[in-house]
């Protein structure tokens, strides 16, 4: 495939997206006097906003390359519930996937910001595991949405959407009908995701993953690393990020380490969810590994010249890949 025809046929695809939504509230404001109360500033808002989190910042990235997400999820039937599945409606992503809970909250991440600094982040969310029923719930969701999808991906925040029942049941469905299963996981399901075709985790994770330590900067130790945890997740691919080292990709029996590309770097926030979003395209479209990983990596970067959360520029990441990269 050449890059144009790469780019056009994202377009094609549907995504799965199986993981903890969030929603994200900031709130600005003018600090005008310390409160009598405590020794702590008094701000008067002035305007709040609403933005998806967590796996809702993998739903904008897969959105932004063109292709449908469909989030699968469980948040609660309250204010920032309906806030959340607002901020997908006014996008016309699909809402279908969603189950609401009477027995759960809706995790949000509120920012209250003073002129240009952030003064205090107070977050109200659950990170008890979903109920039995709930599992059963989001189970038959995920398999009666599955078939029309390309790829799936989990998006673990270890906020309790995904625990093994789940991650089992998706992925031994996924796999009878031949889609491929991508990953970005936390701590608390590290190993619970057997016979997935892509892992990918990040340096930290991996070591505490994996209950290990090594250099990174010897190839042959990452390398060894990297190959143990394929066996004993028996996945078809592991891609591990490794900040200003690039990253390196183990998949199809093919290695490949590559390098970053030097950036002014702003803020490295989400661009691990931009990583994710790219590679889970890259391994719907059956793309070479090399290239799974060179267009990802080249995502990533491009995030992190940007201050806050924000998904890919399609056009930017097109360019950029149109002069690096060789398919």
């Amino acid at each position: 495939m050449t890059i144009d025809e790469i780019f056009d046929s994202f377009n094609q695809l549907r995504v799965l997206i199986v993981g903890d939504v969030m929603l994200d509230a900031y709130v600005w404001g003018k600090v005008e006097r310390i409160s009598p109360e405590a020794p702590v500033p008094v701000v008067v808002a002035h305007r709040r906003e609403y933005r998806l989190g967590g796996a809702g910042n993998v739903i904008l990235n897969v959105h932004a390359l063109g292709a449908e997400p469909i989030i699968c999820s469980v948040i609660g039937p309250d204010t920032e519930g309906k806030n959340l599945l607002g901020e997908l409606e006014k996008r016309g992503l699909r809402t279908d996937g969603i189950l609401q809970s009477p027995d759960r909250i809706t995790t949000i991440k509120e920012r209250i910001i003073a002129g240009s600094q952030q003064v205090v982040r107070v977050d109200t969310e659950t990170d008890k595991v979903i109920t039995p029923e709930e599992q059963d719930q989001l189970i038959a969701k995920a398999k009666a949405l599955l078939p029309d999808c390309h790829v799936v991906l989990f998006q673990d925040y270890d906020k309790g959407v995904l625990c093994p029942n789940v991650i089992k049941e998706i992925t031994d469905f996924a796999n009878i009908h031949g889609i491929p299963t991508v990953v970005d996981p936390k701590k608390r399901n590290f190993l619970a995701y057997q016979n997935v075709t892509l892992f990918k985790p990040n340096l930290k994770e991996l070591k505490e993953g994996l209950k290990v330590e090594f250099d990174v900067k010897k190839e042959e130790e990452l390398r060894a690393v990297v190959k143990k945890l394929r066996y004993e997740l028996n996945a078809k691919g592991a891609f591990v990020t490794l900040s200003e080292r690039g990253v390196y990709i183990d998949f199809l029996d093919r290695q490949y380490r590559i390098p970053a590309h030097e950036r002014e770097i702003a803020d490295v926030s989400g661009a691990g969810d931009t990583v994710i979003s790219i590679a889970a395209c890259a391994v719907a479209l059956g793309l070479e590994p090399n290239i799974v990983a060179e267009l990802s990596n080249l995502g990533g970067g491009l995030v992190c010249e940007h201050v806050g959360v924000v998904p890919i520029d399609k056009e930017t990441l097109k360019a950029e890949a149109g002069k690096s990269l060789k398919t």
